[in-house]
């Protein structure tokens, strides 16, 4: 999705409905950073935990303070709230429980002497 997203043509941007295309222009590039984060950070985290390396649990830190950043960021700096209202919200906190317990787990991993 972060590929995808970001590498949207103009005419696919022109093509979305009125909404999304308010929400799309608002967004600024830090948005797209935090997202970026997120998602890689996420991923990176869980190869760490793969290869049982304590570094995991930065990764999923990382990674949570992202997505928290992006979900704020999206409801506080683009038209979102008024577009859709709260129906992102579920998603949203979805999001951040799944991250959350990522953080969790690793580091209770490496507590536990599991990832070193």
């Amino acid at each position: 999705m972060f590929i995808m997203q970001t590498g949207l043509s103009a005419e696919q941007v022109a093509a979305m409905p009125d909404e999304r295309r308010m929400v799309y222009e608002a967004m600024p590039a830090w948005l797209t950073v935090a997202y970026a984060v997120g998602v890689f950070g996420g991923a990176l985290g869980a190869f760490g935990l793969l290869l049982r390396r304590r570094w995991a649990v930065a990764a999923f830190a990382a990674s949570l303070a992202a997505v928290v950043a992006n979900m704020v960021g999206i409801y506080v700096r683009t038209p979102a709230w008024q577009v859709s209202g709260a129906a992102g919200l579920p998603l949203g906190i979805l999001l951040i429980a799944i991250a959350g317990f990522l953080f969790w787990y690793a580091r209770r991993a490496a507590a536990c002497g599991w990832i070193g």
